[in-house]
């Protein structure tokens, strides 16, 4: 009887069973110390800010409350202000780092190290320097569009970084068959390069923006609070969940209800904003595929 070709499997020793088995146990062991954490979190959060975002009162300019409507549309304001700027401009400076620019140049260099730099400044730091600038030396008032350009330099980095490796990602024979076919570089970049990957491109834009939208040192420090709505950044103070938390945490034990129900609230608008960056992503990766 002729056997079999090829190798012959054979039952793994008892020291390699052991082995796998001891590692299977603490992956699963981490997978558990990472999770338990975020789930005690989450039911904290619930638990005790469900409570006053059940209540009409805390949507609207309440006597307990203040309204919280007034707090989010302060938030989404600034927020959207900060992603005029900032977007276009990170994925512009992210174009010229992967498409046009030349790693061994010095303005590479300084560029890269110029967005590192950025990515690990802390906001209170951002916030002093807008404030230094936009205060001290032109002596302009406190402002939601303040808040912005203090989160502009927060966001700058993170749509950077995020289009950066997007664009890597792109197989280089997209670009070589778009340039082979005649079509120009910028072209190429436009019809091409970005359409293939907007899918990630969105979905970091879209994570950086809940990045931002909870801090807290910018609205700390460039803008003050209001109970009256205010829709115009340019003029007058301007509410925000990170503002609202901060105000009624230094009320003392009588507000510490509002501070849950203020942060439940800034999770669901970030999870919505989350949501919405895994369907636009979604929904840009099957017309890439079907273009």
């Amino acid at each position: 009887m002729t056997r079999p070709a090829g190798p012959v499997l054979r039952t793994a020793s008892p020291r390699r069973r052991i082995v796998d088995a001891a590692v299977r146990i603490a992956v699963v062991a981490a997978v558990v110390l990472a999770v338990l954490p975020l789930g005690w979190l989450v039911w904290t959060l619930v638990s005790r800010g469900i409570g006053p975002i059940l209540d009409p009162g805390w949507w609207t300019a309440s006597e307990r409350y203040g309204g919280a409507a007034n707090a989010i549309v302060g938030t989404l304001i600034q927020t959207l202000l900060a992603s005029v700027v900032s977007v276009p401009l990170g994925i512009a400076v992210a174009v010229f780092l992967v498409e046009y620019a030349d790693r061994r140049s010095r303005l590479v260099r300084i560029t890269t190290f110029m967005v590192d730099v950025l990515a690990g400044v802390p906001s209170i730091v951002a916030a002093l320097f807008v404030f230094a600038v936009w205060r001290t030396t032109l002596d302009l008032p406190r402002s939601g569009f303040a808040v912005a350009l203090a989160l502009v330099l927060l966001m700058v980095p993170l749509v950077v970084r995020s289009t950066e490796e997007m664009l890597k990602i792109v197989p280089n024979e997209l670009r070589e068959a778009s340039y082979a076919l005649g079509v120009p570089k910028w072209k190429t970049i436009l019809q091409v390069v970005l359409p293939t990957a907007m899918g990630g491109i969105i979905t970091g834009v879209m994570l950086s923006i809940a990045r931002v939208m909870g801090e807290s040192a910018p609205v700390l420090i460039l803008v003050g609070s209001t109970r009256a709505m205010n829709i115009n950044p340019f003029d007058g103070n301007q509410q925000s969940l990170p503002l609202m938390m901060l105000q009624n945490y230094n009320a003392g034990p009588s507000g510490y209800d509002l501070v849950w129900g203020a942060a439940l609230t800034l999770v669901i608008v970030v999870a919505i904003v989350y949501l919405a960056a895994r369907l636009l992503a979604r929904r840009s990766r099957i017309k890439t595929e079907r273009g």
